[in-house]
């Protein structure tokens, strides 16, 4: 497979996933290039897959989602969808292999502003970590 490489524009853009970090010092590092799916922690994961959603990346959503979980397309982002930001609440370890991180990601579609409140679980196998699932809160 590949790997892709982070488009010129985005070099020295803000990263979506809210750091204060240019894009290609930020989530672009696991996007692209030399360390491509290799987000050190869930934290990261999680920042690189905001991002992801936010440049429509379905490749990275669906290499970087469990294959015991992930399901079997990812669908682009909807024409007119508006990623506004992500705030991490919180994030644990509970032990070498298993983390979760807990987050509230906003956008806008068809005028409307939605907010989702999850909390991911995350695992580390063969050296990578991948998104589990989730537990959504009430909004």
């Amino acid at each position: 497979m590949p790997v892709p490489e982070i488009p010129m524009s985005l070099n020295t853009s803000p990263c979506p996933c809210d750091s204060g970090r240019p894009y290609s010092s930020c989530c672009g590092r696991w996007h692209a290039g030399a360390l491509h799916l290799q987000a050190p922690d869930a934290q990261a994961l999680m920042r690189s897959r905001y991002s992801a959603f936010v440049l429509d990346l379905t490749d990275y959503l669906r290499d970087t989602w469990h294959p015991g979980t992930r399901p079997d397309s990812i669908e682009p982002n909807p024409a007119g969808l508006k990623w506004l930001g992500l705030s991490i609440k919180g994030h644990a370890r509970q032990d070498d292999t298993h983390a979760t991180v807990e987050f509230v990601a906003r956008s806008r579609w068809q005028g409307k502003g939605e907010r989702l409140h999850e909390t991911s679980r995350f695992v580390l196998e063969e050296g990578r970590w991948f998104y589990v699932d989730g537990t959504l809160h009430d909004k």
